[in-house]
């Protein structure tokens, strides 16, 4: 079963295409999208500020898919020169840009974060955690004793004997996030697939794509609870709800160890030793997207972006690594390349 979304490509860094366009002169850099992105954007822009001779960056969160939407409203001042995104461009996005002039599209891969599953300090013994429990907890139809019904599960016990007896409640991110993306396809489908519900599916009579999708359909009675806003709002959902489970971004989780403890993911614990070697199995490139028609006409932009993948920013002893990025492995060939497919642009 594969649930991979479009990406633009294998690359690092890809032009989407090289016809540019004009955008009108404006004389600071505005960013809007994924919350995920948003801290180590910020730390850029702010370090960007302080040694280059250009304004302060504006950077602004949304989502990414919401940061997209707004990168492919069209070219001109009054639009964004970068969107954060904690996922791969969709096509239907590129189609959508192409649509309003935005055709020359830059990918850069800044790193990778994991996907954590945090609880109260002071909570229940949320200590370890497989695919196939977030899915039996969450899924709208799961399999029990050979039937496939509507989740009947109210406590974390009732499908899994060494997780605690109290009710469940999640607070998951909102389909504008990007992590809802990666919830999906290497928690929800994995558990999907990993309990039988899938095959159980297929063998009730759904085509295959009729089965992923509905895999990834979670319950709709309250007890999974989708998070539109950023982690802050996640973790104040938490904090009222000492039962509760939520979903954050590594580096979230590990500028909040006062108040947070994380569970374990297939016997893994999340670290940026575990997510960079492969073994955590929850984890994700983090992405931003420049506009190119803004190259060379927005002042800063080209300095921006080759400032934050440059190594004393986004390298393994960086600031966005002090704050929990995974430093990118190919750092090298994403800084040469942003540097070939800028000057092609230019």
């Amino acid at each position: 079963m594969s649930l991979n979304k479009t990406a633009v490509s294998a690359l690092a860094i890809a032009a989407v295409s090289a016809t540019a366009a004009v955008a009108q002169s404006r004389d600071n850099v505005q960013v809007a999208g994924s919350s995920t992105v948003l801290p180590y954007a910020a730390i850029v822009a702010e370090a960007f500020g302080e040694n280059f001779d250009f304004p302060t960056p504006v950077v602004e969160s949304g989502g990414s898919s919401a940061g997209l939407r707004r990168f492919c409203e069209g070219v001109g001042e009054n639009t964004i020169d970068i969107a954060n995104a904690s996922r791969a461009i969709r096509s239907g996005e590129i189609e959508a840009c192409a649509a309003n002039g935005v055709d020359d599209i830059i990918e850069v891969r800044i790193g990778y974060d994991g996907i954590v599953f945090a609880s109260q300090q002071s909570g229940p013994d949320f200590s370890a955690f497989t695919p196939s429990d977030l899915f039996n907890a969450l899924g709208a139809k799961v399999l029990v004793d050979g039937e496939l019904v509507d989740n009947p599960h109210t406590q974390w016990s009732d499908f899994n004997a060494d997780l605690p007896s109290v009710d469940i409640s999640a607070f998951i991110p909102g389909t504008n996030h990007g992590t809802r993306e990666v919830f999906e396809e290497q928690v929800i489908a994995a558990g999907c697939e990993a309990t039988g519900a899938f095959e159980a599916m297929m063998a009730a009579g759904m085509s295959e794509d009729d089965a992923e999708d509905a895999c990834l359909d979670v319950r709709s009675d309250g007890v999974s609870v989708d998070i539109t806003g950023d982690y802050t709002e996640t973790l104040a959902r938490i904090d009222s709800n000492p039962d509760g489970i939520g979903v954050f971004g590594l580096s979230f989780y590990e500028n909040n160890t006062d108040v947070l403890k994380v569970a374990t993911m297939n016997g893994v614990s999340p670290s940026t030793e575990t997510i960079a070697s492969g073994e955590y199995p929850v984890s994700r490139p983090l992405y931003f997207y420049i506009k190119g028609a803004h190259i060379g006409v927005i002042p800063g932009l080209k300095e921006y972006a080759s400032f934050f993948v440059s190594d004393d920013i986004a390298g393994p002893y960086g600031p966005l690594a002090e704050y929990g990025l995974v430093s990118d492995p190919e750092l090298a060939t994403v800084q040469a390349n942003i540097e070939n497919e800028v000057d092609m642009t230019e």
